[in-house]
């Protein structure tokens, strides 16, 4: 400890000393074969893929028993009946040191250690259009922040990696070098968009307040590597008066910026900040169309075979800061979605001239769903739970 430090530090450092001592020992209990441990977005709550794998396990296996880890400022995002543990505390780390099973988007916290018969899947959460892992170190700001070492360290711990196309495989395997299996099986979230009703649908909306006749346009930009905060390329209340009082605009910010966009001013009832929405994938259904610029929504989107439009007002930047694989913007089939602007008019006038659900619109996301979703069918959440728990298929016809 250095010789001034504080109180609080002597305390925290006491603390961290007393759990690991505590973990060690837990390392030398026998590992529960019915114990689960899941983790999203850094500690963010229950979400994603491993959301919809715990959800069908519970249907599948329920002897497994499912623990998720949350972070204490998080721990108010937990749906009641849902069992947790907050990371670093004691239940966590016995959990993480005698769990057969873990299942996580992102990573676990404090560094544990994998030991022989834990089986960790790696589920991702998105399609990669920037670049990732190894790849980042061509790109000095990113390369800066990252920690290489760590990463493949943390890669030489996962038995199994997810994807939902054959691009994400491709992309995992090369940034991600490790002895693990790909699972090509589609990602469990994305099992809603083929799986919910028209009623499912109508109360989703309901529940948001978005009237039946209204057309509902979801915007959902991305983080930028080179910006601090939140920085919309458009105002959302501009681009509502822009298109008429048909229109309704859910606005979602990334998860790096908080719960809210904050978007200030008197709200009107046609621009709803949906960013603490516990489920992106209701504000997908909920949607009529996706504006986005680089986001890895688009791709789960693209399920529903609805109109994307993409704005993307800073692709160079974007491009020269973060790198991506394709090229978004080019108006070729597979690699883009649907059509582009780059300005605020741009973007009003596709809605105005019906361009946004035109047959060529619908060409270029048919080629894009056959290239992005080729494995999401509504039944990736069974298959993934049957290959990683090992629950069996029934016999045919029971």
């Amino acid at each position: 400890m250095p010789p001034r430090a504080s109180a609080a530090s002597v305390k925290r450092f006491v603390r961290r000393q007393v759990m690991r001592a505590a973990y060690r020992t837990d390392l030398r209990r026998p590992l529960d074969p019915n114990l689960a441990v899941y983790g999203a977005y850094w500690n963010r709550g229950v979400a994603c893929n491993p959301a919809a794998i715990h959800a069908k396990a519970r249907e599948l296996a329920p002897h497994i028993r499912g623990v998720w880890v949350v972070s204490s400022r998080h721990r108010d995002r937990m749906p009641p009946g849902v069992p947790y543990v907050i990371e670093g505390s004691r239940p966590y780390w016995r959990a993480m040191a005698t769990a057969t099973y873990l299942v996580n988007n992102s990573s676990f916290p404090g560094g544990f250690t994998k030991r022989p018969g834990q089986r960790y899947l790696q589920t991702h959460h998105g399609t990669p259009l920037k670049t990732m892992g190894l790849d980042q170190r061509a790109y000095p700001e990113l390369a800066r922040k990252a920690d290489f070492g760590k990463i493949l360290a943390h890669v030489g711990q996962w038995d199994f990696s997810l994807s939902a196309n054959p691009h994400s495989t491709e992309v995992w395997g090369r940034v991600y070098p490790g002895p693990y299996e790909h699972l090509d099986l589609g990602y469990p979230r994305n099992d809603a968009y083929f799986t919910a009703t028209a009623e499912d649908i109508a109360k989703i909306r309901a529940d948001l307040a978005i009237p039946p006749d209204r057309t509902a346009l979801l915007y959902a930009p991305t983080h930028r590597d080179y910006r601090e905060g939140f920085v919309p390329d458009l105002d959302p209340e501009h681009l509502a008066r822009e298109l008429g009082p048909q229109y309704v605009v859910l606005v979602r910010a990334h998860y790096f910026y908080g719960r809210s966009a904050g978007l200030g001013g008197a709200p009107t009832g046609r621009v709803l900040d949906v960013t603490a929405h516990p489920r992106v994938e209701e504000l997908c259904l909920a949607a009529d169309a996706l504006v986005t610029d680089y986001s890895s929504l688009t791709f789960d989107y693209a399920c529903l075979d609805r109109p994307v439009v993409v704005h993307a007002p800073d692709w160079d930047a974007y491009r020269r800061t973060r790198g991506t694989y394709f090229d978004l913007l080019s108006g070729r089939p597979g690699d883009t979605p649907g059509p582009v602007t780059t300005t605020p008019g741009e973007l009003a006038e596709v809605f105005r001239t019906g361009e946004w659900r035109s047959p060529a619109s619908a060409a270029l996301r048919t080629a894009f769903r056959e290239r992005f979703c080729p494995y999401d069918d509504g039944g990736a959440a069974e298959r993934v739970v049957r290959r990683f728990f090992g629950v069996p298929f029934a016999p045919h016809g029971r």
